[in-house]
């Protein structure tokens, strides 16, 4: 027993044992798709992190995820998660339970591209998540089978704990005095398209502020719709439904089983409206003649990043204040 328990010691400290050591992630960064490569090209919503923290990174194969996961020295890791809400939490969820990391002491920033309503926000902001919310669960029926003006959706009991997450508000706090004076770019195709829209919020040029997430893996398009969001975000507490996207509060319930939801960031960039102009059908909204698009893509891309990596950036550099939980924000 005792040769035994001595080869076991020698193996411990073998060459190659502490490239077996899980990484310990401090920041993740989670994206939904790219366009093309990871670099080089046109940037989709990883391509911008990547070339940040990760050009020199060997990508982690995990099973069970739609790419693999890169990692720098620093411990910020990221990938592609997939669209919609079951492609990105099945990635996120085998990510977390691989032995190759250690998420305890991680932070989250799901992050990706987004449309929003042109009463509250404008092609090119960036926007942080103070509450997530599931569009999807519940009952819904045509108007035409309902009272002229009512609303046509209604909560389904049992879905209580998962529908409806509020971020931590401290870190919220911290992610906006970070990044709310970031430079934003505009492009002057979204300038014009933005002239469409009577709204003052939409006329805005790009800013960075916060509220409620909307996740549906429907894109849903048009006031009705628009209303309808609003009317969920208002029946379960939540701040005012700015955003619209596809995964957020999926993810987050994958990271609230294994690690709570203390730690998650969700960061959007609106590229469209949630409804077309005055004197434009929702069909024409959602399928636009040529030159007819909102524009600023490839800016509010960027802007994304560049709002984002400064909470990851301050977190890394200050990793003994927030090693062990968020900082009391001064």
């Amino acid at each position: 027993m005792l040769v035994l328990a001595g080869w076991l010691a020698g193996c411990a400290s073998a060459p190659g044992a502490e490239a077996q050591r899980p990484v310990r992630v401090k920041v993740f960064v989670a994206a939904m798709f790219e366009i093309g490569e990871n670099t080089g090209d046109r940037a989709g919503e990883f391509q911008h992190w990547y070339e940040r923290y990760w050009k020199d990174a060997t990508p982690i194969a995990v099973p069970g995820a739609l790419g693999p996961v890169y990692c720098n020295a620093d411990g910020v890791c990221g990938a592609v998660l997939g669209m919609g809400k079951v492609n990105s939490s099945s990635s996120m969820q085998a990510i977390l339970l691989n032995p190759r990391f250690d998420f305890s002491q991680a932070y989250y920033v799901i992050s990706g591209v987004a449309g929003t309503p042109p009463s509250r926000g404008t092609i090119g902001e960036v926007n942080w998540a103070t509450w997530l919310v599931d569009y999807d669960l519940g009952h819904r029926w045509a108007p035409e089978e309902n009272t002229p003006g009512a609303p046509t959706f209604m909560p389904r009991k049992g879905y209580e704990e998962y529908r409806r997450f509020q971020l931590n508000p401290q870190l919220v706090g911290w992610a906006m005095k970070l990044s709310a004076d970031t430079p934003l770019k505009d492009a002057d195709s979204a300038r014009t398209y933005r002239l469409r829209y009577p709204d003052a919020a939409a006329r805005r040029a790009p800013f960075v502020g916060t509220g409620t997430h909307m996740t549906g893996d429907t894109f849903f398009h048009g006031p009705g719709m628009s209303k309808q969001a609003q009317y969920i975000a208002k029946l379960y507490g939540a701040d005012d439904y700015v955003i619209t996207e596809m995964e957020a509060a999926a993810i987050t319930l994958v990271i609230k089983r294994t690690h709570g939801t203390d730690r998650v960031m969700s960061l959007r960039g609106a590229v469209n409206f949630d409804q077309g102009s005055p004197g434009e059908t929702t069909l024409q909204h959602l399928d636009p003649a040529p030159g007819q698009t909102a524009g600023g893509f490839a800016e509010t891309v960027a802007n994304i990043e560049a709002v984002g990596s400064r909470v990851v950036d301050h977190i890394v550099a200050n990793w003994s204040q927030w090693q062990a939980g968020v900082p009391p924000l001064r």
